[in-house]
């Protein structure tokens, strides 16, 4: 994530930079906001074969204009452009060119810019290809502070968690008022049958033990990160769940798709896999395989999110726990801390 604004950050200044990373970050896609970038100004190039790193900068600032991308590989190319467009040199207007995926996320950055002085103007609708216009007029001012909400993604695991066993959990940090995308997770809760307590910074999950869960069938395009933990909660559920608009999942940290089907099975389920939405049907009883070793994939959301098979009441193992050190390194310690045996 962090080298795709760093990208359009570098090209701001001045000099020449590689960007590169790991086996994984070769394989994730840049080439579109490389064509954005190009379009204003830079001098940025990525793997012409593969568009993914390196990248490399040969950095003399932006001259601004017009670009043109497409959306629906990643809304942070969109994100990135937006963020950059307040240091160029003249008037900035970015076109989507196709569609918009995740685009509460846009929303995020664009509420996140106006808090430091930027007004980003929308013209058209963010569900389909709208466009955005930074006069040369408008530049970041320093709001002195700012509130730095607790991850909506995060929470999910939690939430999901409460959903899944009956009981009572509260997040905090994240609620009613919340600008993340995310927080639309505990609706998916609350559709399959978790009662869900919302006050301006805070959710509360519980469920009547009367109550089973039971399968859905949700669009989950705007929520890719927290469908993961859906795939989860979907073993618990009567009846199959359809996860669908998840293509970006196949170009994350690690192809989740795959991994989800994959480990989803190791699990008991059956799981029907499509290009861009899976069916998965829960073990029959929504009995759990026990002791089954989970596969990680060096995916941080992979070891979260399938720690919750232990809320079937079996034993999970998760290779390389470590992983979670990403985003949230003391996740298996705050489950421990909430959790009861």
């Amino acid at each position: 994530t962090a080298m795709r604004p760093l990208a359009a950050a570098l090209c701001m200044g001045k000099g020449k930079f590689v960007l590169d990373g790991v086996e994984r970050m070769r394989e994730r896609p840049i080439a579109d906001l490389i064509d954005g970038l190009t379009q204003l100004g830079a001098d940025v190039t990525c793997v012409k074969e593969t568009g993914c790193p390196p990248v490399t900068i040969n950095a003399n600032g932006l001259a601004g204009g017009e670009a043109s991308i497409s959306g629906k590989m990643s809304s942070q190319f969109l994100s990135s452009l937006l963020m950059a467009s307040p240091v160029v040199k003249g008037d900035v207007t970015i076109s989507i060119k196709d569609e918009l995926i995740s685009a509460p996320y846009v929303a995020l950055t664009i509420g996140l810019m106006k808090k430091f002085g930027v007004n980003v103007q929308i013209i058209g609708d963010m569900d389909g290809t709208p466009s955005f216009h930074i006069p040369e007029s408008e530049k970041y001012v320093s709001p002195d502070s700012i509130l730095v909400e607790g991850d909506a993604s995060s929470a999910s695991y939690f939430i999901a968690g409460a959903a899944i066993t009956g009981g009572t959990v509260t997040v905090r940090g994240c609620g009613s008022e919340s600008v993340q995308g995310d927080v639309a997770f505990a609706d998916v809760m609350e559709q399959m049958g978790a009662k869900v307590t919302w006050a301006p910074e805070s959710i509360t999950v519980t469920r009547d033990p009367d109550t089973k869960l039971k399968g859905v069938d949700v669009d989950c395009g705007k929520i890719p990160d927290a469908a993961m933990t859906l795939a989860v909660a979907a073993l618990f559920a009567e009846g199959p769940t359809t996860i669908r608009n998840v293509y970006s999942w196949r170009l994350k940290e690690t192809e989740r798709m795959k991994a989800i089907v994959a480990e989803c099975t190791k699990l008991g389920a059956t799981v029907e896999e499509f290009n861009d939405y899976c069916i998965i049907h829960p073990p029959k009883d929504n009995k759990i395989n026990d002791n089954v070793l989970i596969e990680t994939y060096d995916d941080h959301r992979m070891a979260m999110t399938f720690s919750l098979a232990a809320c079937g009441g079996v034993d999970v193992r998760i290779h390389d726990p470590g992983c979670t050190a990403k985003t949230f390194p003391t996740y298996f310690e705050i489950l421990g801390e909430i959790a009861t045996f």
